[in-house]
């Protein structure tokens, strides 16, 4: 397989956060605090280390192989026929991500901004320039995700930073919280949300110095996973548990409490979405391109573009299933939750397989 080594270890490092930080922001704090309570920043906590152990397993398997792609990394461990099964799986569920997430979007904007405008409209606009974008190589992918990450971070830290103000601390106690039966239910769908760090199987193959995917993916990992860690605590302790579970999207209620100093602006609602539609974009490319990515290599052929029309209708038609939003976040945790098994314990298992056979790739 021949590779273009021209992605740097920052890059990496900023694919991986752009994709993880998405749709899922907005209704993170209502899926902690209805498993914890009180101890939904512990939940999330917990979540983003299981995000971290299905991370560092991806990419451990991407330095063994660092100069082939997960599909064909996949074939040299257990087969080809074999592989098939878990690479057609890994297709199929990022396309049905990218269809659910797109989903959610033309959910949230047709209820809070463009009140009359039918969401198939922004559903397939939203869908119409992930395929634009999906449809760039590999460099060009890695630009738009570093272009866009300033966009997307500092200005979601400063909205959640500012809101501490109105926070009160007594809403954090007990840390660990009461809801403890809900607690391992909670975790697993909040670790769902952090799924796109599968992209780093993408990268992997293109980075400068594969040696360093590591360091990229702790680093991504901190930070993405930090963002929604501050996120949790901040709505918590501004609305308290109680009042987060009648929230259907408490991040957005949050930046509607939210004010510049001195009154600037009294609510940073709209900035905020304008940061959001951002940071849904730049994970629907990634899913988008891991599904058309994974076509090629499945395939054998040497361009994506071709798969980037044919998805659309498909995906669409998933996206417009759900009848309504509850029915939508219903399917999100169930799908969310199988992917856990192809995104921690499938790479989990071709690790230990490569491990026992002694099989390695090349060195990069």
């Amino acid at each position: 397989m021949k590779t273009y080594r021209d992605i740097t270890t920052i890059q990496a490092t900023a694919i991986l956060i752009s994709t993880i930080i998405g749709v899922g922001v907005l209704p993170l704090p209502l899926f902690a605090v209805r498993a914890a309570e009180t101890g939904a920043p512990m939940a999330t906590l917990v979540a983003m280390l299981v995000a971290f152990a299905g991370l560092f397993l991806v990419t451990k398997l991407g330095m063994r192989f660092p100069q082939v792609s997960f599909v064909r990394l996949s074939e040299l461990i257990v087969g080809r026929w074999i592989a098939a099964v878990g690479s057609a799986s890994l297709i199929v569920f990022f396309s049905v991500l990218t269809a659910l997430a797109a989903r959610e979007f033309g959910t949230v904007v047709v209820t809070s901004v463009l009140k009359n405008t039918p969401i198939e409209v922004t559903v397939v606009v939203m869908l119409l320039l992930a395929l634009l974008s999906a449809r760039a190589d590999i460099n060009a992918f890695a630009y738009m995700h570093l272009f866009y990450l300033p966009i997307v971070l500092f200005p979601a830290i400063v909205i959640v930073v500012l809101s501490l103000k109105n926070s009160n601390i007594l809403y954090l106690l007990p840390v660990f919280g009461n809801e403890r039966p809900r607690f391992l239910d909670g975790v697993s769908t909040i670790t769902a949300l952090f799924q796109g760090y599968f992209v780093m199987s993408l990268v992997i193959p293109h980075m400068q110095r594969p040696r360093k995917a590591m360091l990229a993916s702790v680093f991504g990992i901190a930070i993405a996973g930090g963002l929604y860690l501050l996120t949790v605590v901040a709505v918590v302790a501004v609305f308290g548990p109680m009042e987060t579970q009648n929230l259907l999207w408490p991040t957005l209620e949050l930046a509607k409490t939210t004010a510049l100093p001195a009154n600037v602006l009294e609510r940073l609602d709209a900035a905020f979405l304008s940061i959001w539609v951002t940071a849904v974009f730049t994970t629907l490319m990634s899913s988008y391109y891991l599904a058309v990515n994974g076509l090629k290599e499945l395939f054998r052929l040497h361009d994506h573009k071709l798969f980037t029309f044919f998805l659309l209708p498909i995906i669409f038609a998933i996206a417009m299933a759900p009848s309504n939003v509850l029915h939508l976040y219903e399917i999100i945790k169930i799908v969310g939750r199988i992917g856990l098994l192809l995104t921690i314990v499938y790479p989990g298992l071709l690790l230990a397989v490569a491990a026992i056979r002694g099989i390695r790739g090349k060195e990069a």
